[in-house]
């Protein structure tokens, strides 16, 4: 159950590191100090005030006359700094307010239990900030006694509990300083991997922070160096092989030209046709679209002129979308991924839908149906392997090499999303590339 209450970030849960057992330190030294010192010390004020409480009353009773009376409230004025009054036939009250701190009520109580024969009353309440009000029942009727709170109270205990606020509060603002500077690094570090994840470079990264976090930021920039090093070394070799082989076949296609027609020849041209669809297609994969800068752009233009090629291969293609929907991309790279959904799904379906809009849960979704046989739902993530046509689900497009749904995934990963197979409303397959907002 703890874990539904503990913060789920690096800075929630080392800034709790630091408070907590600052926190509990502070409560534990303060509550030690009030059942210690502080009530210590109220015990004895108090008990020190009821024996001038109890001398007064004594003497009061020992000489009630008006004149005797006068000259003990001036000796308590000017030696104790109690101010006595008589209030003849008055009785104590009932109940009074009690302190802000209970043990100043429990302190005065004992202390006036133990001096005072008689019954009273008294009230340590803020009623009074600066005194202490006390009644004792004498035969004449109340006798009242005002004291300087001081006299009860040790006043000066708020300060100590001020000075540890005070120095909690400092010590909370030096660890959310450094706790934020270090959390700060570990923050670039995985906007400078997700940047890298979505296909872009971050060249103003450097590594600073804690010594871990230097270590992380630079087997981060290495391991990045290694991985652009690696697509480069694939990317020339393909483009080598491809240009390599398309010497001979332009040979081949010259000397098929100069040929004399005939049935044979033009299966020949065909299959050269494939063959140099096929290095396209290889080296498309390869080379993917790491090179074309993101920019915003709107998205129904771009589905519209994908749309028209399969439209033009003979299928029904309609399109839904928001003429102002804009989403942050690499053009080039998502119209030749959702060429690939549209044309996959007009070679394998007769009617072909494309919509685009805003995901409830952020982002854009972009759905491609179409009404052909599908794919079995257990053999979705295998139809994403390059070089996997799925025989058997679907018919073989005679030009593809199975790398339609690989491209697109790669790219719509490239940006930061996904593409998913689903069933199609349509009765075929639905195709959906989910990109951020």
């Amino acid at each position: 159950m703890m874990r539904r209450y503990v913060p789920t970030s690096l800075f929630g849960r080392s800034l709790l590191i630091i408070i907590l057992p600052i926190a509990l330190m502070q409560m534990a030294v303060t509550w030690a100090f009030f059942d210690a010192h502080w009530e210590t010390v109220n015990s004895r004020l108090s008990d020190g005030l009821a024996g001038e409480v109890a001398w007064a009353v004594e003497s009061y009773q020992d000489d009630p006359r008006p004149e005797a009376l006068a000259r003990l409230e001036q000796r308590a004025e000017d030696s104790l700094s109690l101010s006595i009054a008589l209030q003849p036939g008055r009785e104590l009250p009932i109940g009074r307010r009690a302190a802000l701190f209970a043990a100043v009520d429990r302190s005065l109580q004992k202390a006036l239990s133990a001096r005072l024969d008689q019954p009273f009353w008294f009230d340590a309440s803020d009623r009074y900030p600066a005194y202490v009000d006390i009644r004792v029942k004498v035969d004449q009727g109340v006798l009242r006694i005002i004291a300087p709170r001081d006299r009860a109270v040790a006043t000066q205990g708020h300060i100590f509990v001020l000075w540890m606020a005070g120095a909690t509060l400092l010590l909370t603002a030096v660890a959310l300083l450094f706790i934020r500077n270090q959390v700060r690094a570990i923050e670039r570090l995985a906007e400078a991997a997700d940047t890298f994840g979505r296909g872009g470079d971050a060249p103003a990264f450097k590594p600073w922070g804690a010594r871990e976090v230097r270590q992380a930021a630079q087997a981060f920039i290495a391991m990045k160096a290694r991985i652009q090093r690696h697509i480069e070394q694939r990317t020339t070799l393909l483009a080598s092989v491809s240009h390599d082989l398309r010497t001979p076949l332009t040979r081949l296609k010259l000397e098929l030209a100069l040929a004399e027609p005939g049935p044979r020849i033009e299966a020949m041209k065909r299959d050269l046709a494939e063959m140099e669809h096929m290095i396209d297609e290889y080296l498309a994969f390869a080379r993917g679209e790491g090179g074309e800068a993101v920019e915003i752009a709107p998205l129904r233009p771009l589905i519209e002129e994908v749309s028209e090629g399969a439209a033009r291969a003979g299928a029904k293609v309609s399109v839904e979308a928001d003429p102002d929907l804009e989403v942050a991309v690499r053009p080039n790279a998502l119209k030749r991924a959702l060429s690939n959904l549209v044309m996959n799904a007009a070679v394998h379906g007769e009617r072909v839908e494309v919509a685009a809009h805003r995901s409830p849960a952020g982002g854009v979704e972009i759905w491609v149906d179409d009404d052909g046989p599908g794919i079995p739902e257990d053999r979705y993530e295998e139809a994403f392997r390059p070089f996997n046509r799925l025989d058997e689900s679907r018919n073989q497009n005679e030009k593809g090499v199975g790398l339609g749904l690989a491209i697109a995934r790669d790219v719509a990963r490239g940006l930061g999303g996904d593409l998913v197979l689903d069933r199609s409303p349509l009765g075929g397959l639905r195709a959906v590339v989910r990109l951020p907002g």
